[in-house]
């Protein structure tokens, strides 16, 4: 699911026009809080969650690619993380908790999994009744990096799926030139 293909961290493109401590404080992410990163890779948003809700805190993050998993937590150990649980599974597949989580964060991922309503049912079903979900994905532009733009979700395509799945949008937001970020909160039943 890494579109940047072979970048370590340290010298991941995104880092020039993506600041993740900023965008995750930008959606209320603090000390104590449970994160969920669904589809996250080698970690660009989970250790900057790890550290910022802190050693009261915790954070799942889940990854089809057994590397990039292994990647996170070999970051995870050198920063002296504790707080991350991270399994190899199908975001599809996957349900942490139930009712446990304050955030359900999905970074770029969204367009790729096969069933995206089942994936999104299951942050539903993990999220607080409080909770935040937050997706944040690529414009559907002609890019240099990213995936392919015919794979890409609009940011109307991801409303409706969102909203599909038993939520309410309550921002949209242009976060930089190539991505787009959309919070929504679980519906009242």
């Amino acid at each position: 699911m890494d579109h940047f293909h072979g970048h370590a961290a340290e010298e991941d493109p995104r880092q020039a026009w993506n600041s993740p401590e900023a965008t995750l404080k930008s959606i209320g992410l603090k000390p104590g809080m449970v994160f969920a990163d669904v589809g996250c890779g080698s970690g660009f948003f989970t250790i900057p969650a790890a550290q910022l809700v802190g050693s009261k805190g915790l954070v799942y993050a889940v990854d089809a690619n057994p590397a990039a998993i292994e990647a996170l937590m070999a970051k995870a150990y050198e920063k002296g993380l504790k707080n991350i649980r991270a399994t190899v599974a199908l975001a599809e597949d996957t349900v942490f908790c139930i009712r446990c989580v304050d955030v359900v964060f999905y970074s770029t991922v969204l367009h790729d999994f096969h069933d995206p309503i089942r994936v999104l049912l299951n942050a539903k079903k993990m999220l607080l009744p409080n909770g935040k979900l937050v997706d944040i994905d690529w414009k559907k532009k002609d890019m240099l990096f990213g995936p392919p733009k015919h794979v890409r979700f609009s940011e109307e395509q991801s409303i409706t799926l969102i909203k599909e799945a038993g939520f309410t949008v309550e921002s949209l937001t242009q976060l930089n030139d190539y991505q787009y970020m959309i919070i929504a909160k679980p519906a009242s039943a």
